[in-house]
């Protein structure tokens, strides 16, 4: 692994990035958007008349994981533990955008503990240089501790409410699911080569956590934002179990002002795979 000091001051140089609308749509199809034809609260996100993006597209715009050769991590050991998300304002559905991806924190678990690395995207648009949003990506390198590295914040665990959940969102996910929400820009074989997924322990290909990521955002966005992408100030999850494309996902809700809570399970193994959400909400 690279060196404490190099490892803080990692960044990637501006990209200049675009995109058009058939990605926006594309990203909607593969996150669950559009299901049922009939349903006119979504069409906009699947449809080109008076087209809007999702929201949870940003965790595809800017995608880079180049920090992570750079820091010379262990591919095999590497788990993406966590996304959180700050929109500033919506996104467009076709934009060209200036990405900037830094370090933002690294926390060493120990030896044969492994650490976990923060990494922080910032995208803007390039003709107004105004942001549209921050994310951070925490990743569980398991087989890098014993560094000692230590820098940057620790994010709380948020606690969810101890009372029955205030909605609850089910949607099936579709058996080619994975093979869909690829096309948005991650090609991880893990989640369509049945062979590769064998050799990382899993029975068949699994679902992306960004795709799953993706189905939890547009169930808050249902239910708490009346599908209106500028209501949705912050996203933030703890990935904590896979999907296997075509099960279902139940997203529990809870609402405390402002304060969204929730989490994610597949009903058919009834085990959590999304835990210790929390959205922000604007009014």
């Amino acid at each position: 692994m690279i060196a404490n000091d190099k490892l803080v001051a990692l960044e990637t140089a501006p990209r200049e990035l675009s995109y058009d609308h058939r990605l926006s749509l594309l990203y909607a199809l593969g996150t669950g958007f559009g299901q049922d034809p009939m349903n006119a609260a979504e069409l906009p996100f699947v449809f080109e008349k008076g087209q809007r993006a999702s929201p949870s597209m940003a965790s595809v715009i800017g995608l880079d994981a180049s920090l992570f050769r750079t820091a010379d991590l262990n591919p095999v050991m590497v788990v993406h533990g966590e996304q959180r998300l700050r929109l500033h304002r919506p996104l467009p559905v076709a934009a060209t955008v200036i990405a900037k991806t830094r370090v933002h924190a690294a926390h060493d678990k120990g030896k044969d503990k492994g650490l976990v690395l923060v990494t922080e995207t910032n995208v803007s648009d390039k003709t107004d240089g105004k942001p549209y949003f921050s994310s951070y990506s925490a990743t569980f390198a398991r087989g890098d501790g014993g560094s000692g590295v230590a820098f940057g914040p620790v994010e709380p665990t948020h606690k969810l409410p101890e009372r029955a959940p205030d909605k609850v969102v089910e949607r099936k996910t579709q058996p080619n699911q994975a093979l869909f929400y690829r096309l948005a820009g991650d090609f991880n074989p893990l989640h369509a080569e049945p062979a590769f997924a064998a050799a990382a322990g899993f029975p068949k290909p699994i679902l992306h956590g960004l795709c799953t990521y993706g189905f939890t955002c547009r169930a808050v966005l249902e239910t708490m934002c009346d599908y209106d992408p500028a209501r949705l100030a912050s996203f933030d999850v703890r990935f904590s179990a896979p999907v296997y494309p075509g099960e279902t996902i139940r997203t529990e809700i809870w609402r405390d002002g402002e304060t969204i809570s929730f989490r994610s399970l597949v009903t058919e193994r009834n085990i959590v795979v999304i835990n210790n959400g929390k959205a922000l909400v604007r009014a």
